[in-house]
């Protein structure tokens, strides 16, 4: 029998090919090329290892089946993110950033879960038990009945969990364990895509729920193989600026609930203390309008929230300006300066542009287009909106402004929070709302409108 030839493939990009590198040939990803093992050898008409398998259990779409169980943490903020609860045999890898609060978060939830009548177990594979007691008195959770180890050997912790059979367990983190069928040091790809693997395999026949904390990357990606976030049932990311005391759970996937969905923290001396409501937390430093300030109501997950955009707009003492932008896509900012030179006749050209969300937070949807715009030509212009207006719309590359969706609910969380008026796209369907509203169809009538004829 002819001896079949190695193969080779890119955690990253999942490209093939027939020899080893250290940087993938496709994507340009370092460290991330390995060996794959077929399972068995010979023609596909043969069972895996000789072995027959069972007949899988066929069913139709319109078999219908209850949903998963599922038990409330009693933090509003975190239930929203997971979509309503743990749910059983569930995995979630949570992402963030080194000192984001990752531990506090999860030792906080796993002392809420333990309260409510779960079986915890907390496994730290980067800090002694006492360490973790330490921060556990600081945030008033010795009382909580959660089980700690502080290991890093996955023989060692499967073999605790199927003796103490928990409900919930979290690993903080999956980048420190360390499975001794696997050669190679602990953290690298095929380590961590192993432990993950092992992990998951585990808690979906056990029943129990698995939280797995993973370290990020520079670009702000979790570290490991691509594969590991596939795996899991969610994927989150704890974001916030160092600076702020803000910090949002994010939803990037989710099996059991809407993705994008946000939950809103403070950082407190007494540990993460939800927000109920973002809009005015975030909104609560806004003082006398000025320049280059503009309001955005826009849609996190499905809850309405406003934030502040802040522009600055100075000559440029260098050939090429500066364009930087904090808490949105620096992308996005290029086509929007584009458009309006070209389309609104404002030009830009030999100033810098510097571009900040006030509070931490991070701006995605297209929907905050209008209000950038806003922002620029009124840092521009040294000329600010009126403090009680709030600013949404998506910009299209010809100048034309998109309705956005959910307006109705955008608008009512400005009424609520006592802003009078609102600039906003021309949508065939009336808005029903107390607000002023002035609805435009492109950018130009934005900029006379609001700006005068220039």
């Amino acid at each position: 029998m002819a001896k079949s030839s190695p193969s080779f493939q890119c955690s990253a990009c999942n490209a093939t090919s027939t020899k080893w590198s250290g940087r993938c040939d496709d994507c340009g990803a370092w460290n991330t090329v390995s060996e794959v093992k077929p399972l068995s050898s010979g023609p596909a008409s043969k069972t895996l290892g000789g072995a027959r398998g069972h007949h899988l259990t066929l069913t139709d779409l319109a078999t219908t089946s209850e949903p998963p169980p599922r038990t409330l943490a009693g933090v509003d903020e975190l239930d929203r993110v997971l979509g309503g609860g743990l749910v059983e045999a569930s995995a979630i890898l949570v992402g963030g950033d080194p000192g984001i609060g990752k531990s506090t978060l999860l030792l906080q939830a796993a002392a809420r879960f333990a309260r409510n009548g779960l079986k915890v177990i907390y496994v730290s594979g980067e800090e002694a038990t006492a360490q973790v007691q330490m921060r556990a008195q600081r945030l008033g959770l010795t009382e909580s009945p959660v089980k700690l180890a502080a290991e890093t050997n996955l023989r060692d912790i499967l073999t605790t969990l199927e003796a103490e059979n928990p409900n919930l367990v979290i690993i903080d983190s999956i980048q420190t364990m360390w499975a001794d069928n696997v050669e190679s040091a602990p953290g690298s790809v095929s380590q961590v895509r192993s432990a993950a693997h092992e992990l998951t395999t585990f808690a979906k026949r056990k029943g129990m729920a698995v939280i797995m904390v993973g370290h990020v990357t520079k670009e702000g990606q979790i570290a490991g193989p691509r594969v590991v976030e596939h795996m899991v049932d969610t994927v989150l990311y704890f974001e916030g600026e160092r600076g702020h005391p803000f910090r949002i759970l994010r939803a990037h996937k989710n099996r059991f609930g809407p993705a994008d969905e946000i939950g809103v923290f403070e950082m407190t001396g007494r540990g993460l203390a939800e927000v109920k409501n973002p809009s005015a937390l975030f909104l609560s430093e806004r003082g006398t309008p000025q320049p280059g300030s503009v309001v955005f109501a826009g849609i996190e997950g499905s809850r309405p929230m406003l934030c502040e955009f802040q522009a600055l707009v100075a000559p440029s003492p260098h050939s090429n300006p500066r364009r930087t932008v904090v808490g949105w896509d620096g992308g996005r900012l290029a086509m929007i300066l584009a458009v309006i030179e070209s389309r609104a006749g404002v030009p830009f050209t030999g100033l810098d542009v510097y571009l900040n969300v006030a509070g931490g937070l991070r701006v995605t949807e297209p929907a905050a287009d209008l209000a950038v715009a806003a922002a620029l030509i009124s840092a521009r212009e040294d000329a600010a909106l009126p403090a009680d207006c709030v600013v949404f719309g998506e910009i299209s590359l010809s100048g034309g402004l998109r309705p956005a969706p959910q307006t109705e609910n955008r608008l009512k969380e400005a009424e609520k929070l006592g802003f009078s008026s609102a600039i906003a796209p021309l949508t065939k369907k009336g808005v029903q709302t107390g607000l002023g509203v002035r609805q435009m169809d492109d950018l130009v009538t934005f900029v006379k409108d609001v700006f005068g004829d220039r």
